[in-house]
């Protein structure tokens, strides 16, 4: 029995990042004698095992055969003579496709090495084009890794436009990309996770109502994303400054996307108001009674961190356009003074109901008058 480290973990220390998650291969062993070791199985379609102590993730070797459509399409094989080798060919990239065996010495069958020193993202072996989640991965390294200066290898690209037209990317469960686009949005540079996969054709067919946000860089969607990443805002903002636009359809495009990829509510609903009300920041500073009727709608008064998201995103995207900003400024200020009506007062004059709601709309509304 011989133990590796390989794939993510290996890559980032020779990158010099911290790494967080170890998963190990395990060569010459059998489920059997896994277990006997004090090993927990935990894998539905291969062997994969916990540690006892550590709870990391101990997987056999194994090698893996096409046998169906999209990325749950594979036979498994896994048996004690399958080498170190074999079961890295089977990986994505080459970056992703080096060990270390227990002495600390790397083992690096496919140049995974070189292509990390020329910062490249580069496929192992033409058995990529088997699984389309692959596409979309590779555009989450794209996003992640940029910052230090990887591109996609030009071959790896093609053959990603290859899966695409094949048809691959319409196996591609919509729940599966919404959980690596969630962590292609925490990433450095999020812009190119929809720009590599515009360009590989896999938004259009994955997110097609968003497609023609990321015609290139300098898309308005690209650059607010771009942005927004910038200045370190939450990952819902970031989702609301790729889906929104001041198309007056977006609102059902965005809804649509989120009903199909059963994105969050929380991310939904940032998104959708935006789109509801991006239209103001195309005009001048709007009346005091347009304002009210604004913080109503984005439910300020008692969402005040949701209100947060939905001003900063639309401030960015308007940025991004070329349109007034003052106006997400000047909300938060009108906010503020609503704030200093005395509901309880006007509860101890008798007020109720429909009167109660009638008075402190009157009062709101002149606070923000001045």
């Amino acid at each position: 029995m011989k133990i590796f480290l390989v794939g993510g973990a290996v890559r980032d220390e020779l990158l010099g990042l911290p790494v967080k998650d170890r998963d190990w291969v395990v060569t010459g062993a059998t489920p059997e004698q896994m277990v006997k070791a004090g090993f927990r199985p935990v894998g539905l379609d291969f062997p994969v095992f916990l540690h006892p102590k550590t709870q990391e993730e101990y997987a056999l070797a194994r090698t893996e055969r096409k046998s169906g459509r999209g990325y749950a399409g594979f036979t498994f094989h896994t048996s004690p003579d399958i080498t170190l080798e074999q079961d890295l060919l089977r990986r994505d990239l080459t970056i992703n496709a080096i060990a270390k065996d227990e002495q600390g010495q790397l083992i690096d069958p496919y140049r995974g090495q070189q292509d990390l020193e020329r910062r490249i993202l580069r496929h192992v072996s033409p058995a990529f084009r088997e699984d389309p989640l692959r596409i979309i991965r590779v555009a989450r390294f794209f996003a992640r890794f940029h910052q230090f200066g990887f591109t996609i290898a030009p071959e790896t690209m093609a053959l990603m436009q290859e899966m695409v037209a094949e048809g691959e990317a319409g196996f591609l469960v919509a729940e599966r990309v919404w959980q690596e686009t969630v962590r292609a949005l925490a990433s450095a540079n999020p812009e190119n996770y929809f720009l590599a996969l515009f360009e590989s054709d896999a938004l259009a067919v994955v997110m097609p109502e968003i497609a023609q946000h990321f015609a290139g860089p300098d898309s308005l969607n690209s650059r607010s994303l771009h942005t927004a990443a910038a200045q370190g805002k939450d990952h819902i903002v970031r989702f609301a400054c790729a889906v929104c636009s001041f198309d007056g359809s977006s609102y059902e495009q965005v809804g649509t996307l989120c009903q199909r990829m059963k994105v969050p509510n929380q991310f939904k609903e940032v998104a959708q108001i935006c789109t509801r009300i991006l239209c103001h920041w195309q005009n001048p500073m709007p009346s005091p009674e347009t304002r009210l009727a604004l913080l109503q709608q984005t439910d300020g008064f008692r969402r005040f961190e949701r209100f947060q998201m939905i001003l900063d995103s639309c401030a960015i995207l308007a940025q991004a356009a070329g349109y007034q900003t003052a106006l997400a400024a000047q909300l938060q200020t009108d906010l503020q003074k609503c704030k200093g009506v005395d509901v309880q007062t006007l509860v101890k004059q008798g007020l109720k109901g429909k009167d109660l709601a009638e008075k402190i709309q009157q009062l709101r509304l002149r606070t923000i008058t001045g």
